[in-house]
């Protein structure tokens, strides 16, 4: 009966349409649909000259919106004269920048590049690359975490662990980005290198090792410096020997306002206004902040202790997990560029990737002002890295500024030492540079596309969702310090959240945060013992161990030993969370061990108590297969209690130091021995 009503009602509107829609009408209804799309096509159509003396047409961005199956990087590269292709890895940041650099100085060359994200491509197309001619694929791989691959890079990563491509023909180089203080440096980097090589391909030059701890702009330089002969030499080609043109965006600046600016969203337009799940890096959840409040009794330095409510947005957290905070920057800082620059922060500018098959359309979300751009998309307070230097040298009148700039981009000795000296160790961030060089006034929009993107920060979450489902805390000390020059330096974020403390007659504040999950996780047995160790603010996510092995022992459930090493400098002034862990300690719960630093005339650290307890740590992970836990300094504390371990394996389980370094590492394996650590 429905049916036959529903065919009956489709038959009926047909034919009134027919007496509807006459010749005339259709002509009228073509003229107005024509007018509209005319004038909204012109509404913002304005023609103005930037500071470069250049004219544009200005109009409204369109949005291209890719199609899902569009992801063939080998139809890209044919389509558009292409044969270099440089893939990048990236958590931060600074692995898709490399990659972008080594991408345009293919110019150079004669290899016309391509920027890629292998997230977004059909990697298995790699066995057909050989296809075009002179072809090159180079792999900017950053490690992150216990030496995995970043989220972008993992699928391509599981894939060449997985499978057998035959890569016969491809031409490849691979440069790493890691961190030697931690244990697993450039881990991923090594292993593409070598896999590749496995599966046929050739490599063209030497594996490539960046290391951020020490100066990773110098490996970059200096590896890519002697990569492009390689690369010449391999493929009978010669440098043309001019400079390339290193703009990669258009700019287009707006007189009126268009209908679309974005003031500070990740990705969807109005996100931060019109907020739906699910919450991610790109999309953040505007958390409230419901307490702000200061963890050190006394001294110089200040720690926060800082509660987000998160009650419906229907994020999860686990005991481990990272709580990711998107900061902005000092307005005094945006302020300070844009008069340097000489530029009106309020104007809405679009910056439009000439690349036309590249997916990145704009560097950082666009339409939006200067002032947006430098708030919330564009990392200030970093040392410039020497490609930036090199563009701001052509802005320079005076000669002496211009060639200083020049010299510290190149990769003379001489150069790289006063990039160090200069720039690394005086701790010179952009505005510090254009202050020093006071005939230097870049234009404002190649600015914006030089800085790096401003990135989230991710602090270990110090409360457990079993107590607190509803709400995210963190543990921050808040980061200022004088540098050479007797400027004073800020924490980007840190500062920024010292400020946002909630008050009971005002609204709360709030802050873009996501969840990021971590490996560091609790024994699934409540009654496996632990042995955790954070000194400072390393303690952050045992205190949701500790809440949550608390919470089991009211519940009645049987609970293993609880042991924690924590280290400050004085008891009086920076012992965070006494009060907690005094009282866990009296309640039976936890084992404390703890170091003041400098409450004595011998300076005391927790690596000296664990060597103190040798028998108490081999009981634990030797006789009772516990779980050791290093929340921390990488630098120096995480690799001070490997080697502590080592020792007492050796001493207490009759090991020899190759049998040590095994059994840690397959206490690694069996996810017994995790580390949370930063440098």
């Amino acid at each position: 009966m429905e049916e036959t009503e529903a065919r009956l009602g489709t038959q009926q509107i047909s034919e009134a349409s027919d007496f509807l829609f006459l010749p005339l009408d259709i002509f009228i209804v073509a003229l107005i649909v024509g007018g509209i799309s005319w004038y909204l096509l012109n509404k913002h159509k304005k023609t103005i000259t930037v500071s470069s003396g250049r004219s544009y047409s200005i109009q409204p961005t369109s949005i291209t919106l890719q199609s899902p199956s569009d992801n063939s990087f080998i139809k890209k590269l044919q389509t558009s004269g292409r044969s270099l292709v440089v893939f990048y890895g990236s958590q931060t940041g600074t692995g898709e920048e490399f990659a972008g650099r080594l991408a345009k100085e293919g110019a150079r060359y004669r290899l016309k590049g391509m920027v890629a994200d292998p997230e977004e491509c059909d990697m298995e197309e790699l066995v057909n690359l050989k296809n075009i001619p002179n072809s090159l694929a180079v792999f900017c791989l950053a490690t992150y975490g216990e030496g995995d691959p970043t989220d972008n890079a993992m699928e391509f990563y599981e894939w060449l662990q997985n499978g057998d491509a035959d890569l016969n023909g491809l031409t490849y180089a691979v440069f790493g980005l890691g961190n030697k203080t931690y244990e697993h440096y450039n881990e991923v980097a090594i292993y593409v290198d070598k896999r590749l090589e496995e599966l046929g391909a050739t490599r063209v030059y030497d594996l490539g090792l960046g290391d951020d701890d020490a100066n990773i702009e110098d490996d970059f330089i200096t590896w890519k410096d002697k990569f492009w002969p390689a690369v010449c030499e391999h493929f009978g080609i010669e440098a043309t020997g001019e400079d390339i043109n290193m703009h990669q965006y258009r700019l287009e600046e707006f007189e009126e306002a268009p209908d679309r600016v974005f003031v500070g969203e990740m990705a969807r337009l109005h996100s931060l206004k019109n907020q739906r799940p699910p919450y991610d890096a790109k999309n953040p959840f505007l958390a409230k902040i419901k307490v702000n409040r200061e963890l050190h009794q006394q001294g110089d330095r200040s720690c926060m202790h800082i509660e987000f409510d998160i009650e419906g947005s229907k994020m999860r957290y686990d005991s481990g997990d990272h709580l990711a905070v998107y900061p902005i920057n000092d307005a005094e800082l945006v302020e300070k560029i844009g008069k340097l620059c000489g530029k009106d922060l309020e104007t809405i500018f679009t910056l439009i990737n000439t690349d036309e098959e590249s997916s990145k359309k704009h560097p950082f979300p666009c339409p939006c002002s200067y002032r947006t751009a430098l708030t919330h998309y564009l990392d200030i307070t970093q040392n410039p890295r020497t490609h930036v230097l090199k563009e701001l040298a052509e802005y320079c009148t005076d000669e002496a500024h211009k060639e200083k700039l020049r010299l510290m981009s190149s990769t003379s000795p001489e150069g790289k030492a006063l990039y160090q000296s200069w720039i690394i160790e005086d701790n010179r961030n952009i505005v510090h540079v254009i202050e020093d060089m006071p005939s230097c006034q870049p234009a404002l929009d190649h600015l914006c596309e030089l800085l790096p993107r401003l990135q989230p920060r991710y602090y270990s979450i110090s409360s457990s969702s079993k107590l607190y489902p509803n709400t995210v805390h963190i543990t921050a000390v808040v980061v200022e310090y004088d540098t050479p020059t007797g400027r004073h330096n800020k924490g980007v974020a840190t500062t920024w959240l010292k400020e946002k403390v909630p008050d009971p007659e005002k609204e709360a504040p709030v802050v873009p945060v996501f969840i990021r999950k971590s490996q560091f996780r609790l024994p699934t047995k409540t009654q496996t013992p632990i042995i955790m160790i954070g000194p400072g603010t390393g303690l952050a996510p045992f205190r949701g161990f500790i809440q949550e092995r608390n919470l089991s022992k009211t519940e009645g459930k049987p609970v293993g030993e609880s042991v924690l090493y924590f280290g400050c400098r004085k008891r009086s002034e920076d012992f965070i969370y006494e009060e907690e862990l005094l009282e866990y300690e009296k309640n039976g719960l936890l084992t404390l061990h703890l170091a003041f630093s400098r409450d004595q005339p011998q300076k005391v650290y927790v690596t000296h108590l664990l060597q103190q307890q040798a028998d108490e740590v081999w009981r634990v992970i030797g006789d009772n297969n516990g779980h050791l836990y290093i929340c921390g300094d990488a630098k120096t504390m995480a690799f001070d209690v490997r080697a502590i371990l080592i020792k007492i394996l050796q001493e207490k389980g009759q090991m020899t130091e190759q049998q040590a370094l095994a059994y840690l590492k397959k206490m690694e394996t069996q996810k017994r021995f995790s580390a949370d650590v930063w440098s």
